[in-house]
């Protein structure tokens, strides 16, 4: 299956991106893809065969969902590979140059939605997480 890519540089060096991306009480301040959307709930069990559950929500209540998956793969500080719980796979890169880290962030699709708009959610939620970072 091709994976769709999303990718953004952050103004910050690779520990904080690190630490921002992977940290339970960080996750719930930037994931999610709009304003009107939120995680009440991050757990995160950062290691090969460890599990994470991030609980999101409709801040009006009105509709929520789990989402979660079993990490494959961890290079800290470079890579992160994990199984969704639905077996879709999933990959983020990190790379740092001068001062800046990028992130590319690999995930293939689900059969429920059209492809720009899972592509456009998931930048959304990585432009969120650029925003959060930067202004720490």
């Amino acid at each position: 299956m091709k994976k769709i890519k999303v990718t953004t540089t952050i103004g910050a060096d690779i520990e904080l991106v690190w630490k921002i991306w992977t940290t339970p009480k960080h996750i719930e301040n930037w994931n999610s893809a709009s304003s009107d959307w939120h995680t009440p709930k991050a757990e995160n069990n950062l290691s090969e065969g460890g599990r994470f559950v991030y609980r999101m929500e409709a801040k009006d209540g009105s509709f929520g969902f789990d989402m979660g998956g079993t990490y494959t793969s961890i290079r800290s500080e470079e890579h992160i590979a994990y199984s969704l719980d639905d077996g879709r796979e999933v990959t983020v890169d990190f790379t740092e140059q001068d001062g800046s880290t990028t992130i590319v962030e690999a995930f293939e699709p689900e059969d429920q939605n059209p492809l720009d708009m899972q592509r456009d959610g998931w930048q959304a939620i990585l432009d969120n997480f650029k925003r959060y970072v930067e202004n720490q």
